[in-house]
């Protein structure tokens, strides 16, 4: 129970870090550039204490759920100051804006990346190449399906395909049956087609080698199509896989680098098919199982940073810590309001409109008149606020856990 508070504890911290790194991002922006800003908090409600730096109040709310950075004139409508108006937002020059804005989300983008770097240098970070790790003396047949225990094997009497064919600890398998095969993922694909003598290349001290490996056929379990796990026929090498890879303070930096781009992707990915497991999540309230790849809340995402930290998982809790702040940070960028995208999205179409105008020998038009997007920014708002009740009702009534 203690390392799960402590894992609950630490991950809200990550939480609170990146938000005040988030709404820092603005406000270093901001100065950097000339503009005036007159408060930087974390958190919303009551004030529990502030201090005063120069022009800028300093300071924490109660409710430590986000922050806000207020920059003077942010939008051509405020009301300003005749003495603050140089230094106004919308009084900017366009590019600064833009990177005024984008600022908190590249911050997390960094801290994302810094958590990784941090992660593969300590726990590591989950390896999806197909580096043997071991080559098996035997390979079991089957496995329990509901346990997915593998039945006992017997050396000498089961097949052991991968160390009877030379394939060694270190080895990195590129192909099976010619096809390459970049992870240990497509490796498993493949094999599911073969069966018997079948050509494996490694990749062993920078060099390619090709094997012929008596791929055995054993019982696995997999998901069906409705949903069932069931044990299916797939072919087996004999071989396994780390988990995870632990680098050094050079080779964590590409690394890094890379995973940062797998996560970059799959956030992509995720966000485009978040309306569609929406159902998901209330199905899961309304008592069915949950979908361990339906969506989260950040309490979700606590809880489970929290069972990792008491499961020794560290890992686990370092990427979802990574993760989170990258959806953060590609959330706040959609162009739509109140997101910060949305604001940029605003300044850019200001832009645009005003060099079409010159085109065409006319003068500059006026600021955006916000109150006119209100419409769309309430309903934005009942949107987001909508899918945050499900996910932390679905987090609370029925959580995503951990294996034990």
């Amino acid at each position: 129970m203690f390392w799960y508070i402590l894992g609950i504890v630490l991950f809200a911290l990550g939480i609170g870090v990146s938000v005040a790194l988030h709404e820092f991002g603005h406000l270093l922006t901001a100065k950097a550039f000339g503009m005036k800003v007159t408060r930087y908090f974390i958190g919303f409600g009551p004030k529990l204490f502030s201090f005063r730096r120069g022009e800028t109040e300093y300071g924490f709310k109660v409710i430590p759920l986000g922050g806000f950075c207020e920059i003077v004139g942010m939008t051509g409508l405020d009301e300003v100051p005749a003495e603050d108006a140089p230094r106004a937002f919308y009084r900017q020059r366009v590019w600064k804006r833009v990177v005024v804005l984008a600022a908190g989300a590249f911050t997390q983008f960094i801290l994302g990346f810094v958590v990784l770097y941090l992660a593969a240098m300590t726990t590591g970070l989950p390896n999806d190449k197909a580096i043997v790790s071991q080559a098996a003396d035997c390979v079991a047949r089957t496995q329990d399906v509901n346990t997915g225990e593998y039945a006992p094997c017997t050396p000498g009497t089961d097949p052991a395909p991968a160390k009877a064919a030379g394939i060694q600890e270190g080895d990195q398998i590129v192909a099976v049956a010619g096809k390459t095969t970049p992870t240990y993922v497509d490796v498993q694909a493949e094999l599911s087609t073969h069966r018997g003598q079948t050509e494996v290349t490694v990749l062993r001290d920078g060099e390619q080698r090709t094997l012929t490996v008596d791929v055995a056929a054993v019982e696995r379990r997999t998901r069906a199509a409705d949903g069932k796990i069931v044990l299916a026929e797939t072919g087996a090498l004999g071989v396994q896989f780390p988990t995870q890879l632990t680098y050094n303070g050079l080779t964590a930096v590409p690394a890094s680098v890379r995973f940062t781009g797998m996560m970059f992707e799959n956030t992509w990915q995720g966000l485009l098919r978040l309306p569609e497991k929406l159902p998901a999540v209330v199905s899961a309230i309304m008592g069915e199982e949950r979908d361990p790849n339906s969506p989260v809340s950040v309490v979700g995402a606590t809880r489970i940073g929290g069972e990792a930290a008491e499961q020794g998982i560290w890992w686990l809790f370092l990427l979802l810590l990574a993760s989170l702040n990258f959806f953060m940070g590609v959330f706040n960028l959609l162009p739509l309001l109140p997101m910060d995208g949305g604001h940029i999205a605003v300044n850019v179409y200001e832009r645009v409109r005003d060099w079409l105008r010159r085109l065409r020998g006319k003068p500059a038009g006026g600021p955006v008149d916000y109150t006119k997007l209100l419409p769309l920014t309430y309903v934005m708002v009942f949107l987001g606020g909508a899918m945050v009740l499900l996910t932390v009702t679905a987090d609370i009534i029925n959580p995503i856990r951990l294996p034990s």
